[in-house]
């Protein structure tokens, strides 16, 4: 009977209700997120062609957040660009497939993410704390090693989840009450209990929500206490320049990410849990190139010498 359910729900597609209820609003949110979603591009890809062009930014920090502007190229086009056929038009049907394609991409990029910006979070703490052993702790090929290791953690997690989202059995309707394939709406669609599934991503959403988000304000702590003995005020405003854009960057992802997937679903309403995902899988992604590089000394100069004006 299970395997039934599931084949028959293989053989079809689901109805991403998305912002239906506010059709008033759709050609509003359609105009907003395709502006969000042209600067994520422009922006992300700026600082990935920047950071391989110019030599002066071949460290350890540019890597990850090279790394990081390709992540959120990813993860904002596993969502964005179906989002705006639906919200443009009257289908808004996804197959089956490409719901699971959609929802695996989605945990992927969003789990590497919490993992990618620990990593960054220990190069800036390696940096201050440790700046006489900074080019030994964070050599080329550790560097390589840090940043593969977020990508796989990521997608293997990924995997698990979406393997034992699409094994729940689904009742009749298949109305997402979201606007992508996530793990919870798609569990509400569920005949079966959905206990275990929902424990399970509990147990998961700490383990790389609540965990990364601990390693980093213990790294900042660190950072705090060898700043506060700094006597140069040059070191101070570089420190709090490159540190401040990642905290920034940091509590714009993980605040939404924690109301999201570890407050209990009662305590908010499934019309807030999309306005929140709206903005770290858009707003977001979009913010973090202007954060990174407004008043960024690197960034400007790397900008003047490929102008020739250095």
């Amino acid at each position: 009977m299970m395997m039934e359910k599931i084949n028959a729900s293989s053989e079809g597609y689901f109805v991403l209700l998305g912002f239906s209820n506010w059709p008033h609003l759709e050609v509003v949110l359609f105009v907003v997120i395709l502006m969000f979603y042209l600067m994520t591009l422009v922006g992300n890809l700026f600082i990935i062609i920047l950071s391989y062009l110019d030599f002066h930014l071949h460290t350890p920090m540019y890597f990850f957040l090279s790394n990081l502007s390709f992540l959120d190229l990813c993860y904002t086009t596993s969502s964005i660009p179906q989002l705006l056929v639906n919200l443009w038009g009257s289908e808004k049907t996804i197959s089956y497939k490409g719901c699971m394609v959609q929802l695996y991409f989605v945990l992927a990029l969003g789990t590497t993410e919490c993992v990618l910006l620990v990593v960054m979070s220990y190069d800036r703490y390696a940096a201050v704390c440790r700046p006489l052993h900074y080019t030994v702790l964070m050599h080329p090929r550790f560097c390589h090693m840090l940043a593969a290791a977020s990508w796989v953690s990521g997608f293997t997690n990924s995997a698990l989840h979406s393997i034992f989202t699409f094994w729940v059995p689904l009742c009749g309707h298949r109305q997402v009450d979201h606007f992508f394939c996530e793990v919870p709406a798609l569990l509400r669609l569920s005949c079966v209990d959905t206990r275990a599934n929902e424990l399970t991503l509990m147990v998961m959403s700490s383990i790389f929500v609540l965990i990364p988000l601990i390693l980093i304000l213990s790294s900042y702590g660190a950072i705090a206490q060898a700043v506060l003995r700094m006597q140069s005020t040059t070191g101070l405003q570089k420190v709090f320049g490159t540190c401040g854009a990642h905290l920034m960057v940091v509590s714009l992802f993980f605040i939404p990410a924690m109301c999201i997937y570890l407050l209990p679903s009662s305590g908010k309403s499934q019309d807030q849990g999309k306005f929140i995902a709206l903005f770290y899988t858009v707003v977001t992604p979009s913010l973090n190139p202007l954060i990174y590089t407004l008043r960024n000394r690197d960034v400007r100069g790397a900008v003047k010498r490929l102008m020739g004006q250095e």
